[in-house]
């Protein structure tokens, strides 16, 4: 059934944000590892050095500039935004010298470089090259060095004092997919049609198990359950639990229940609007699109959240459609009004696409059979892996639009 809204949110995922080191110095460069493409403005990336300095080069077909909105020193997580340049697609790759691993995707101000920190440290310069020299596009080149004593304060053009961050996972150059499986434990959500001992709870994380199972067979997702058992796990905690781990996809499961056994069919449900103001319990002041802005212009920050916000609300229905088209392909019916909007708390989060998948009615006798059948399951499942794969495969970055 649908989850309550509401509740209270913690704060978390402290970072901290620093500008940008200057100076002047030479790097000897050499690439050696570089993904490529479709244009939308990247062209490419480059990377090169050592444990001692590395550079990294952005090859760009138009001119660009950059905002440093995390540096990276107190949690080796450097975040960075290049204002009105597109990519198609995400391009990651491993890294090299003082660059662990590297992702540049869409974002909402434009594209964003996140990179991992092999260890301590600063950005040394960064600066834009036209094309000259026998060099046919633009070239934004960010130059790192090995932390000294002293170095991460040294050329700071500001600061902002903030508790000790909680370092977030490293890049994975896989996919992250938290799925939720609805209810659990002591909360059993809805009965089921078929017997007193039938619950959603049962039918929910079944097919999550299932779910992980269908995902995990391509090699390209790391999987993160909220719950693989039956325990309960507060409401309030499950979009935590999505953003810490750095989802790139958030799909929660659940079995709906209605006034009467006639009544089937799965839905869909996305963000509504009336609900967005509610997110900001979820942002911590430490965020990345919170603390973009100069310090103490709260202007910025909310403009930041709020296309952070409306970029995420775009790419969570694109998802929605892309599951309707899947699921209906399959054995399972679909509700006349099969996507939906909801203030459900597990949609919440202002930068992770979150759906909420009601599988059908466990209060019918052929949803719950469908859904409490392996082999009906696994179809469901694997349509639902489907549109998750080309979720990820499309190349079209709605944050643009």
């Amino acid at each position: 059934m649908l989850a309550k809204v509401g509740g209270v949110f913690e704060k978390f995922g402290k970072r901290t944000l620093a500008a940008v080191a200057a100076g002047v110095c030479c790097l000897a460069f050499a690439a050696v590892g570089q993904a490529n493409a479709s244009g939308g403005g990247v062209l490419k990336v480059r990377l090169g050095g050592d444990q001692t300095e590395t550079r990294i080069v952005i090859d760009l077909d138009r001119s660009a500039t950059a905002k440093v909105a995390s540096d990276g020193q107190d949690d080796r997580r450097v975040v960075m935004n290049l204002p009105g340049v597109n990519v198609d697609r995400t391009l990651q790759g491993a890294g090299q010298g003082l660059v662990k691993t590297w992702m540049l995707d869409g974002g909402p101000m434009g594209a964003r470089l996140r990179i991992d920190l092999a260890s301590d440290a600063v950005i040394k310069r960064r600066f834009l090259l036209p094309p000259a020299d026998g060099a046919a596009n633009y070239r934004y080149v960010i130059d790192l060095a090995a932390a000294t004593p002293g170095a991460a304060n040294a050329g700071r053009v500001m600061m902002i004092s903030a508790p000790a961050a909680i370092r977030p996972p490293p890049l994975s150059l896989k996919k992250t997919v938290v799925i939720d499986a609805g209810h659990g434990g002591k909360d059993p959500g809805a009965i089921g049609a078929i017997g007193s001992n039938g619950y959603e709870k049962d039918v929910t994380l079944a097919a999550a198990l299932a779910l992980k199972s269908r995902l995990e067979r391509t090699g390209r997702y790391r999987v993160v359950m909220t719950r693989s058992a039956d325990v309960y796990v507060p409401l309030e905690t499950r979009v935590p639990i999505a953003r810490k781990s750095g989802a790139d996809l958030f799909i929660s499961l659940h079995a709906d229940s209605g006034p009467t056994t006639n009544t089937r069919g799965a839905s869909v449900y996305t963000l509504a609007d009336r609900a967005v103001a509610r997110s900001a319990k979820l942002v911590s002041k430490d965020d990345w699109f919170m603390k973009a802005g100069l310090q103490g212009d709260r202007g910025v920050s909310g403009i930041l959240f709020d296309l952070t916000q409306r970029s995420t609300k775009n790419r969570s229905a694109k998802f929605a459609e892309m599951l309707l088209d899947r699921i209906s392909d399959g054995d399972m019916l679909l509700l006349r009004r099969s996507h939906r909007e909801a203030g459900l708390a597990v949609l919440l989060a202002p930068d992770v696409p979150a759906v909420l998948l009601e599988m059908g009615f466990v209060n019918n006798a052929e949803d719950e059979a469908f859904l409490r059948d392996p082999a009906g399951r696994a179809r469901l499942m694997n349509a639902v892996g489907d549109s998750i794969d080309a979720y990820f495969a499309q190349e079209t970055r709605l944050a643009s639009r």
